[in-house]
C-alpha cells in the first residue's frame, strides 16, 4: 500500500523568485502543466464586473478546483470510516465546506472560458489527492486508515491554502481573490481543528 509522505516543500524553481506569483505557476510547471489560455474580453456590453483573468487567475482555478474534488472523496470515505466520531463529524462537515467552494469555483472555471476537465489529471501535484492515495484509504482500516487521511488532509490543507495566498498577492480577478481569501481563511481554520483531532498529534507527528 502506497503510504502518504508529510507535505513536501514547493519545488526548487518556486523558490528562485521573490515574486509570489511563481509560487502559483510554479506548481503547475513542475508538474508539465500549464493553464489553458485565459480568452479576450467580451464584448463591452457583457463584460464582467471583474477584471478579465491573467494566467495567475487561469491556473489558480485550474488547480483548486481538481484538489477540491478530490479532497471531497477522500472526505465523503472518512465520514463513514474514521475510528472516531469527532473525525467522521469534522470529515463530514469539511466536505461540505469544501463542496460549497466548488460551486463556487466552477462557475468561476465557465466566467472565464476554461474547461471544466481537469487539467492536472495523472501529475504528481503537492496537496492533491491522487487516485493512488484514494485507492490506499479504501484498502485501509482502523487506525491505518486514520492516520492516512489526518496526513492527506493536512497536506491538502497546506498546500491549497499557499497556492490561494499566491493568488490574492499576484491575481487579478476580484471574483477569483475573494474566493481565494475565503479558502485560505477555510483552510486556516480547518487545520487548527485538525491538530486538535483524536489521534492527530500521533499521526502527524
Amino acid at each position: 500500500m502506497n503510504r502518504p509522505t508529510p507535505a513536501r516543500p514547493l519545488p526548487a524553481p518556486l523558490l528562485s523568485s521573490l515574486l509570489v506569483l511563481s509560487a502559483l505557476l510554479g506548481l503547475t510547471a513542475t508538474a508539465g502543466c500549464s493553464p489553458a489560455p485565459v480568452p479576450a474580453p467580451p464584448p463591452a456590453a457583457s463584460a464582467p464586473a471583474t477584471t478579465v483573468g491573467t494566467p495567475t487567475d487561469a491556473a489558480w482555478v485550474q488547480l483548486m478546483t481538481p484538489m477540491n474534488e478530490k479532497a471531497v472523496a477522500l472526505l465523503a470515505l472518512a465520514a463513514e470510516r474514521a475510528t472516531t466520531p469527532p473525525l467522521r463529524a469534522f470529515a463530514a462537515r469539511l466536505r461540505s465546506s469544501q463542496e460549497a467552494e466548488l460551486d463556487r469555483l466552477r462557475p468561476l472555471l465557465t466566467r472565464m472560458g476554461l474547461p471544466g476537465t481537469d487539467v492536472h489529471a495523472g501529475h504528481d501535484m503537492p496537496g492533491m489527492v491522487t487516485e493512488k492515495d484514494l485507492a490506499a484509504a479504501r484498502a485501509a482500516e482502523g487506525a491505518a486508515f486514520d492516520r492516512l487521511f489526518l496526513i492527506q488532509l493536512r497536506d491538502h490543507l497546506r498546500h491549497s491554502a499557499q497556492v490561494s495566498r499566491s493568488e490574492i498577492t499576484a491575481g487579478a480577478r476580484a471574483d477569483a481573490k475573494e474566493l481565494a481569501a475565503a479558502l485560505v481563511t477555510a483552510r486556516e481554520a480547518a487545520l487548527t481543528e485538525l491538530a486538535g483531532l483524536p489521534g492527530a498529534a500521533r499521526a502527524l507527528g
